[in-house]
């Protein structure tokens, strides 16, 4: 099975979190299947930004990235964030490997807006490399930053660059883990599962905004480019990543023929 594991930066930024969820992905790459993790890493960006006396600044949920900005997106997302998770898997047994999307342009990317800098949006994924990787054994570990064929970087929601790296890669599922405990209804309620059209509806109707509008968005986008089922999860769950690739019902399933919903 091909598994994509996309990792929250809030599931990172401690050790205890970061080796507890690298052991259960190791194992889950022994049980003999072929997994890729891509990650964030937000919330270690902002603080290293106040460090360094530079402001963050968001519109519509995505940050402003500017020449400094994304000096410290290699720096923080491809350097110490990524390398620390590489370290984490590789101890827990796995042979894993530290890439970012500019990495034999795995992920190729343009400009989103001229207002929001040099963030970048992907228009198409090279999954050859995982295939390689994969295909002989290792667990390659992707920072959410891309380029175009100018050689220009960008700094990519991490959510939308798993999308395009699992669709590319033909993921059988993408594992969104994050800081919730999955998709929430008009009622408070977890939703078990969910279809691309409810996705939609949650979204028209207010109910998800922000981070989880963005996240059902690029969910949805995953489901209409093939990859196969999508899950929102909660990272902090032990034993999370064995029970999704179980098939275990956890946080919320998205499939294009998901059953209906309660909203």
């Amino acid at each position: 099975m091909k598994i994509l594991v996309k990792l929250g930066g809030t599931l990172l930024d401690g050790p205890e979190s970061r080796h507890r969820l690298a052991r259960e992905i190791a194992a889950v790459a022994k049980a003999g299947n072929s997994v890729v993790v891509v990650h964030g890493g937000g919330k270690q960006l902002t603080r290293f930004l106040a460090e360094k006396g530079i402001e963050s600044r968001f519109v519509d949920g995505l940050r402003v990235t500017t020449v400094a900005v994304l000096d410290a997106v290699l720096k923080v997302l491809a350097g110490s964030v990524n390398q620390e998770l590489v370290a984490a898997l590789i101890a827990a047994g796995a042979s894993a490997v530290g890439l970012s999307g500019v990495d034999a342009l795995l992920a190729e990317a343009e400009q989103m807006s001229p207002d929001l800098g040099f963030v970048g949006r992907t228009v198409h994924s090279d999954a050859r490399l995982l295939e390689i990787l994969t295909g002989h054994g290792y667990l390659p570990v992707v920072a959410c930053v891309a380029a175009d064929r100018n050689g220009q970087i960008y700094n990519v929601n991490a959510d939308q660059m798993a999308v395009a790296c699992a669709a590319s890669f033909g993921a059988d599922k993408l594992l969104f883990l994050t800081d919730v405990d999955g998709v929430r209804g008009g009622g408070n309620e977890i939703l078990p599962t969910l279809t691309p059209q409810q996705c939609h509806e949650l979204i028209s109707s207010g109910v998800a905004t922000g981070g989880m509008q963005a996240k059902l968005n690029a969910a949805a986008d995953g489901l209409e480019r093939g990859v196969r089922e999508v899950v929102i999860a909660p990272g902090a769950l032990p034993g999370v990543v064995r029970k999704l690739t179980n098939g275990e019902t956890v946080g919320t399933r998205l499939t294009t023929a998901a059953g209906v919903a309660s909203q």
